[in-house]
């Protein structure tokens, strides 16, 4: 007698917290203090033009494309398997690089909990960042149930526990008088000096990721209803613990002070110190452990899972397509894993790690604003192609709403794109950055065209075997 294994189904709540996990990054907040009393306007610029842009949009075609979910699976709708495959590449090849930046920010956690000083050894950086990623790949490899819940309960533990504390800690400072290093009479950024642009890349580096668990569509209970409103009610937990928790860093720390690998950990010592509750500190260290760990991995699963739609449709080696026995893509979690591995050298040839730490960040950035460009694109068409179909969910407004989100969300990705180019004043990241980031682009996309060349050749062998 078969047996079928019914599909584990992922509730509102865990989506919301699957998704919560993979953006609202404690490790975000070192970056957007760096703008002080500016953060306000350039968090309101970038949740305009940019993340409920991209929550919006995501909602409606999650809506109507339950069954072909996912940037591939909507792309692929849209404009065919070719485009398709751009895009999930484009989104794959992304957190190949943003996933050091988080190693990072664990290792560094790591290093406060037990020993502070190791935090600026690129040796042990780079031994706990390789340590740490294999592990989580493991975890993965138990397939999705086991990662949905390993992530949700590191979320609750490591993301909003210690995200509500620093509001605390930061409202009992407030109340008690303590200075501030923040002077909300210049909110206004000045919009002439480069400066001001580059704070945005760090906001929107903070927003990324909000497509990311509709690939997991088909495991959720209703989707049509339940994942639009998980991905609006996310946008507001986003907003209120990444803003507020950004100003309390930089109401504690002085602008220069703040390193972006450890920066919530110095934010955490000062609170700490200064109310005679150090003895809380390594306690704080492994919460926010906990918590990153939880952010990679929905960021390490999705984007494998989009990847191994397009293996089934022919763009990669039929070995790279095969699922283990938990229906994980085994042989593509592991491949990330090596790629990773080898990424982690730039922290080598950078002359700081904060320097390595924007690089890939800024190189994540333009590589994934690529994908949501390609996103709002896939969203015009698939639109027009069921014009006159009623979804669940549509943007409010009819198409004079549409219209006007999609235009706020091509906006956002372009400032992005342009002044992804420039590195801020304030990190060192050597003399040739211009030059390290286009080629990193360069060869980050590259690769898409020899997929392309293997797609026609398997296509062509297999059309000649067929007539054989």
């Amino acid at each position: 007698m078969n047996i079928t294994k019914t599909p584990p189904k992922i509730s509102f709540l865990l989506l919301v917290l699957l998704i919560t996990g993979s953006i609202d990054s404690i490790r975000n907040l070192p970056s957007a203090a760096l703008f002080g009393s500016q953060l306000p306007f350039f968090f309101i610029l970038g949740a305009l033009t940019f993340l409920l842009p991209t929550a919006f949009v995501s909602a409606e075609l999650s809506s109507r494309c339950p069954e072909n979910s996912g940037i591939y699976g909507w792309t692929r709708t849209a404009f065919g398997k070719k485009w398709a495959f751009l895009a999930i590449w484009l989104q794959w090849v992304n957190t190949m690089v943003w996933y050091p930046t988080i190693l990072s920010f664990i290792a560094a956690t790591t290093a406060h909990v037990f020993a502070p000083e190791l935090a600026k050894n690129k040796s042990y950086m780079i031994a706990m960042i390789l340590m740490i990623f294999w592990l989580m790949t493991f975890v993965n490899l138990k397939g999705l149930k086991t990662s949905a819940r390993f992530a949700s309960i590191c979320t609750l533990m490591g993301t909003l526990l210690p995200m509500s504390m620093i509001l605390i800690l930061a409202l009992v400072w407030i109340i008690k008088g303590n200075p501030s290093q923040v002077n909300f009479s210049h909110w206004m950024p000045n919009l002439h000096h480069q400066d001001g642009w580059i704070s945005l890349t760090a906001i929107m580096a903070s927003f990324l990721g909000m497509e990311l668990a509709t690939v997991h569509t088909r495991y959720v209970h209703q989707p049509r209803k339940t994942v639009p409103k998980a991905l609006l009610a996310t946008v507001v937990i986003i907003v209120f613990t990444m803003l507020l928790g950004s100003l309390a860093i930089a109401m504690v720390l002085p602008n220069q002070e703040i390193a972006l690998v450890d920066g919530i950990m110095q934010a955490f010592s000062s609170f700490l110190d200064h109310y005679h509750l150090a003895w809380a500190m390594p306690i704080m260290g492994v919460l926010i452990v906990v918590g990153s760990l939880g952010s990679m991995i929905n960021w390490m699963l999705s984007p494998a899972t989009g990847l191994l739609q397009a293996a089934q449709d022919g763009f990669v080696p039929r070995f790279l397509a095969k699922t283990n026995t938990a229906k994980a893509p085994a042989n593509l979690l592991l491949l990330q894993a090596v790629v990773v591995s080898l990424v982690c050298s730039a922290f080598l040839f950078m002359p700081s790690i904060s320097g390595s730490y924007w690089l890939l960040t800024a190189l994540s950035t333009e590589l994934y604003m690529l994908m949501y460009v390609m996103m709002f694109c896939a969203a015009v068409k698939i639109r027009h192609q069921q014009k006159g179909q009623t979804p669940e969910f549509t943007i409010p407004g009819k198409t004079f709403g549409f219209t006007v989100v999609s235009i706020l969300g091509f906006i956002g990705c372009t400032i992005t794109l342009l002044v992804g180019f420039i590195p801020p004043d304030s990190i060192n990241t050597g003399s040739h950055y211009a030059v390290i980031f286009s080629t990193g682009l360069v060869t980050m996309i590259i690769p898409v065209v020899l997929f392309y060349i293997y797609y026609h050749r398997a296509g062509k062998l297999s059309i000649a075997t067929a007539s054989y």
